[in-house]
């Protein structure tokens, strides 16, 4: 299993004023206490979902703030999206092996969205690609990390050791979901971000 944690996006992009402003307040306005039963690693079930994807290639640092950019863009232009203009939380996925260069990563940057949902809007920034898709879970290992990005690494291995000892071995890729870090607004304080790491996982 692998142990080390991707490197970081920068701050997460909205398209047009309201968006960004409610982007932003939903930054505010989430509720530690909601995640408090993350804090310790836990194995869970998960349902699919349908995900509006954003597809990019390169080490995150580089290209993430354009991909969640385009990834609000798409989002915004979905006439049946659930919660108005206010998104749901982001994720990311990467690769399996995180020992790879950063700047061959090959990067899912995703937000749910309605089943039956389709793309409009602008065309890709060149090197990337949107899709509409399902997000398959099942059962996933997963744990609260509070804190800077730069910091994960124990959480990480806390994750991993837990999934080890409880006879489960990772599969697909990594998954981190961004439940408060920062925005158009600057980077608020790191000390308090919220970033749930995920993995799924079968049995040994």
């Amino acid at each position: 299993m692998q142990s080390r944690s991707p490197r970081r996006v920068g701050a997460l992009v909205a398209v047009g004023a309201g968006a960004l402003v409610s982007v932003e307040l939903a930054a505010q306005a989430v509720d530690p206490t909601d995640y408090e039963h993350l804090v310790d690693p836990r194995i869970a079930e998960r349902p699919a979902e349908t995900m509006l994807v954003v597809q990019a290639t390169g080490d995150p640092n580089q290209v993430g703030d354009a991909a969640f950019g385009y990834l609000f863009q798409l989002y915004f232009s979905i006439p049946n999206r659930a919660g108005g203009f206010i998104p749901p939380i982001p994720r990311a996925r990467w690769p399996v092996d995180l020992t790879t260069p950063p700047d061959t990563w090959i990067g899912h940057y995703g937000v749910s969205v309605p089943e039956g949902s389709g793309l409009s809007g602008a065309s890709a920034p060149e090197g990337m690609s949107a899709s509409v898709t399902t997000w398959e879970y099942g059962e996933v290992a997963e744990i609260l990390h509070v804190g800077p990005y730069d910091q994960e690494q124990p959480t990480f291995d806390r994750l991993l050791a837990f999934v080890e000892a409880q006879g489960y071995v990772t599969i697909g890729g990594h998954e981190e979901e961004y439940v408060r870090g920062p925005t158009m607004a600057g980077p608020g304080d790191p000390t308090e971000y919220l970033t749930i790491l995920r993995y799924r996982v079968r049995k040994r």
